[in-house]
């Protein structure tokens, strides 16, 4: 159901955590109308009185955005659906929501991974559950925080129907955050799954003191890999050179901000990792290198990333191993 202004949508965002927020503030100054569902009634009460103190300290949040614990009251008569939750329980998240969506209502995933148990990318989870929903994806280089400060930001909505991606592109804009269009979803998701992975091996290098060297080498060659795996799920490559792929890729592995970098730099620096925010990198890593070997792409970087999470090497061991590879044409694919 469309709103009876159609310049101004009833948008509900699933999730509140800092970045479901920041795109709660986003769209509340895209002039739409916000309701937010979170399953933490402190939270909730929290973002209902103006601030988020776990997720987003120190900034001032716009009372309009509707919180709630109530996921159907959360969706009522939604003209358009935020989809912010962790990858990982994306699926949870789409049975509980599911019968409080209205057919052809569709749903935009800005969440970036892809699912450990499956292998299967997050648009064709939607596709699954909710075959009657038109699928978006919304990615980019973008920080939570940023957003929610109303910096200037640029980022990608994909939809495979050009003219809904343009549709979504145009509404979600708003003064400093800039929404590009496109067609090609499965680059764009690629792009933002993979940097993850890529963000925890620069962190590493970093965090082992290997220098800079070592890290823009392996932020580079991790371009490579991902072009490789791009390719072989049918991405564009002009798609992963854009917003979604080096954009993001650029971003996150080269700022604490990024919580899969911070993840990284702590392995690397050989810090306790229990109790820190979720990377979704971590879970991204090992379905990532089995996807590679089960389609024949070559991806040492990812491979050496899932075998140092999962503790089979060491870094000093997994970086020894990459720099005792057969040498190659730089161009080879």
């Amino acid at each position: 159901m469309m709103a009876s202004d159609p310049t101004i949508w009833r948008t509900t965002v699933l999730g509140g955590g800092a970045w479901g927020t920041a795109l709660g503030l986003a769209m509340l100054r895209a002039g739409h109308s916000v309701s937010l569902w979170a399953r933490d009634a402190e939270m909730v009460a929290s973002i209902t009185s103006g601030e988020n103190p776990r997720y987003l300290p120190g900034i001032a949040l716009d009372k309009g955005i509707a919180a709630t614990t109530g996921i159907g009251e959360a969706l009522a008569n939604a003209d358009c659906v935020l989809v912010v939750t962790p990858a990982q329980s994306l699926r949870a998240v789409l049975a509980q929501a599911a019968p409080h969506i209205g057919k052809g209502t569709p749903l935009v995933l800005c969440a970036k991974g892809i699912e450990r148990e499956t292998g299967a990318l997050l648009s064709s989870i939607v596709t699954e559950m909710l075959p009657h929903n038109p699928v978006a994806i919304l990615s980019g280089p973008s920080f939570a925080v940023d957003v929610a400060r109303g910096l200037p930001t640029a980022v990608v909505v994909a939809a495979n129907d050009e003219a809904m991606a343009t549709e979504l592109a145009a509404h979600f804009s708003a003064q400093n955050l800039r929404c590009y269009s496109s067609d090609d979803v499965t680059g764009v998701e690629i792009g933002g799954a993979l940097k993850n992975v890529f963000a925890i091996a620069a962190g590493a290098v970093t965090g082992a003191g290997l220098g800079a060297s070592a890290q823009a080498a392996m932020v580079t060659r991790g371009f490579v890999e991902l072009r490789r795996i791009g390719a072989a799920f049918g991405a564009r490559p002009e798609t992963l050179m854009g917003l979604s792929g080096l954009g993001d890729l650029l971003l996150t592995c080269s700022s604490t901000q990024s919580r899969n970098f911070a993840y990284g730099l702590a392995l690397g620096r050989g810090e306790s990792l229990a109790g820190r925010p979720l990377a979704e990198g971590v879970a991204t890593a090992a379905i990532a290198a089995r996807i590679a070997a089960e389609r024949g792409v070559d991806a040492p970087i990812i491979s050496a990333a899932a075998a140092i999470l999962d503790g089979t090497v060491t870094i000093g061991q997994a970086v020894s191993a990459l720099m005792a590879r057969p040498l190659k044409n730089e161009n080879d694919l």
